[in-house]
């Protein structure tokens, strides 16, 4: 496998596909899954002749199921240790639900200062914050969170069909094509990682702030969400990062769900190419 090992002794797993001195993209995961779930981007970009990057996130899929570091700033600087090892420049970052967080940190704090970033795709992105607080009156209670984090602990593998079947890829929605494979191979990358890893990293998606991030990106960022997003809803994220960001570009796709990117995979390869294009 192609792994490499952090400065705090963390194994991890990433794909590296296509031409070595091709533009590079680098997919960030969602929460509770691995690279698998960039599958089909991977294929449509690599066949585009792009170098496609992707990773596990530490406690994820075949990296490290450590106990430690399930906080986004060590998801950002395991993001860096890989970009550094692959020696990535002129890399456009794309990342998904907890992956958009992951980006976006990676961005603001090491792949911007460092000149390696070409631009951003946020794709049903949890930035700027998804917990409800003073500040933040349209984010989602702590109880929803607290909730998350029960049936994780009860019942990790049911909890990991139940979340594909329903909210994630909007198929408890009236008239919606139920997919057992996404579902199952949902299941499978999630059942990969560790119940540790999982269970801290709900607070780190619902938790985090992102707003000083945002406000100090200057790369074309492409923000991309579903009206009908479940899980990551979009007056709580996309309508508000899009206000931070000094370079944005806000596209809302009407009746998307959370997972767009597996649902709708040929509308938002195509939107992705053009943006990355432009």
């Amino acid at each position: 496998m192609s792994t490499i090992t952090t400065k705090d002794g963390v194994e991890i797993y990433f794909k590296d596909w296509g031409p070595k001195d091709a533009q590079p993209l680098v997919f960030h995961h969602g929460w509770p899954l691995t690279a698998d779930d960039w599958d089909n981007q991977l294929l449509y970009f690599v066949d585009k002749g792009y170098r496609v990057v992707a990773h596990d996130r530490r406690g994820h899929g075949r990296s490290s199921q450590v106990s430690d570091g399930h906080d986004m700033d060590h998801y950002a600087a395991d993001t860096s240790a890989v970009v550094e090892h692959l020696d990535l420049k002129n890399a456009v970052h794309i990342g998904h639900s907890t992956g958009g967080g992951q980006a976006t940190r990676y961005v603001a704090r090491y792949g911007q200062p460092q000149g390696r970033v070409a631009k951003l795709v946020l794709i049903g992105a949890v930035p700027p914050l998804m917990l409800k607080t003073a500040a933040n009156p349209g984010g989602l209670p702590i109880d929803a969170f607290d909730g998350l984090r029960k049936q994780l602990a009860d019942n990790r593998s049911q909890f990991y069909f139940d979340l594909p079947s329903g909210p994630f890829y909007g198929f408890n929605r009236a008239g919606a094509t139920k997919s057992d494979a996404i579902i199952h191979n949902w299941w499978r990358q999630g059942m990969m990682g560790g119940a540790k890893a999982h269970y801290d990293g709900i607070k780190a998606f619902s938790e985090t702030d992102f707003t000083e991030d945002l406000k100090v990106i200057e790369v074309p960022t492409f923000v991309m969400h579903g009206d009908d997003d479940q899980i990551v809803p979009i007056g709580a994220s996309a309508l508000l990062s899009i206000k931070l960001l000094k370079n944005g570009k806000l596209k809302v796709y009407e009746k998307f769900p959370h997972g767009m990117a597996t649902t709708h995979a040929d509308v938002i390869n195509a939107d992705l190419l053009a943006f990355i294009q432009s």
